[in-house]
């Protein structure tokens, strides 16, 4: 059992305390990319994805319209940039479109 904190500390650092100790960090990390994704693409590029996935520092996106899939791959390193920027931290250092 945890020793009981007897000073005052901001809710914003005991929650990452709470993240840090039980490893929460990387599921948080899976859902943050998520939502990033969603609200960066925009409702054209999400009717058409399928399935995205965040493993280790490398993110799967599933399409299924293969002309997207070529338009999207071409900016790349523009949409990791705007992930990383828009989850204020760098997760994704690779996309993988499929």
């Amino acid at each position: 059992m945890a020793k009981r904190r007897r000073e005052n500390i901001p809710l914003s650092e005991a929650l990452q305390d709470f993240i840090d100790t039980n490893k929460l960090q990387k599921g948080i990390d899976r859902v943050d990319v998520r939502e990033a994704w969603t609200n960066l693409m925009g409702n054209g590029v999400n009717n058409y994805t399928t399935a995205i996935e965040l493993r280790g520092d490398t993110l799967f996106v599933s399409l299924s319209s293969s002309v997207l899939r070529s338009e999207l791959s071409l900016g790349k390193s523009k949409i990791i940039s705007m992930l990383n920027e828009e989850l204020k931290k760098e997760v994704v250092k690779k996309l993988v479109l499929r």
